[in-house]
């Protein structure tokens, strides 16, 4: 990561310079090898291999109907917000949360 020298802001790469967003300061990319990384979205990943091993609960599927799925709890929020639930059906495999 770069920062501008004038306003402390966060730098990003355009062609062959680093230009600042927020007072426009632009510098060349000097030699030094840069590594750009980009952001990457959050994505929940469930393990489907061993998804037997999960509890069950008695719930109804809201797409089959179906009154049994399996579930687990993940932190998806702070620490001071409630954990969220999801859910997966036995039957046809459909997965949904609730918060």
């Amino acid at each position: 990561m770069k920062f501008c020298p004038k306003c402390k802001s966060l730098m990003y790469p355009k062609g062959d310079s680093f230009v600042c967003k927020k007072c426009g300061y632009e510098e060349k990319k000097s030699g030094k090898r840069v590594v750009e990384t980009k952001r990457k979205e959050k994505k929940l990943a469930i393990i489907e291999e061993k998804i037997e091993v999960l509890p069950k609960a008695r719930v109804t599927c809201p797409k089959c109907g179906n009154k049994e799925a399996y579930w687990m709890l993940k932190q998806t929020r702070s620490s001071d917000e409630p954990e969220t639930t999801f859910y997966i059906c036995t039957k046809c495999g459909y997965k949904w949360r609730e918060y």
